[in-house]
């Protein structure tokens, strides 16, 4: 089932989200419909909160070399804890929440996680290059910050000032 993704400046995306307690049948369908949601949608990435579930749940499926997502390469990554980051890096970023928009942020190049899969098993994985910046990117949501956030001031000021403008014409 395709979900409806909130936009900015949406209340609940600013909302922290909880721990995953149950690893259920209910968890399995938010998990499908999520990665159906953000194929759809054209993403890499989708955090529950997005779709206004507040739960410590993201999805994220980089495109291969043909621009495809498989999914055999998803991550379906449940109450992620970060336990190594190092390195920096700069990526244009965007978001599905933030339609249109996209900027250059500043992240960690390497990072090291545990997580939880569907069955409530415990992970852990490293991430480098677009895959660390799209967890890094998800995790913020569960924590209730967007991306513009790490924006400079003038910038923040320029975006909030389009983003007004660009929400007038829209309605």
């Amino acid at each position: 089932m395709i979900l409806e993704v909130l936009v900015y400046p949406h209340k609940l995306l600013r909302e922290s989200s909880k721990d995953v307690v149950h690893f259920d049948a209910q968890l399995h369908a938010l998990l499908d419909d999520m990665y159906e949601t953000m194929v759809i949608k054209e993403g890499i990435g989708l955090a529950a909160i997005q779709v206004a579930v507040p739960l410590n749940v993201l999805v994220i499926n980089l495109v291969d070399e043909e621009g495809v997502q498989k999914r055999e390469t998803l991550y379906e990554i449940i109450n992620p804890v970060i336990l190594e980051k190092d390195g920096s890096t700069i990526y244009q970023e965007g978001c599905l929440s933030v339609p249109g928009y996209y900027d250059e942020i500043e992240r960690a190049e390497h990072i090291k996680i545990a997580y939880y899969d569907r069955h409530g098993n415990r992970c852990e994985a490293e991430f480098t290059d677009l895959m660390s910046i799209a967890v890094q990117h998800e995790m913020d949501h569960l924590k209730g910050r967007l991306f513009i956030e790490k924006l400079s001031y003038l910038k923040r000021k320029k975006f909030e000032k389009e983003w007004k403008k660009k929400q007038k014409a829209g309605k």
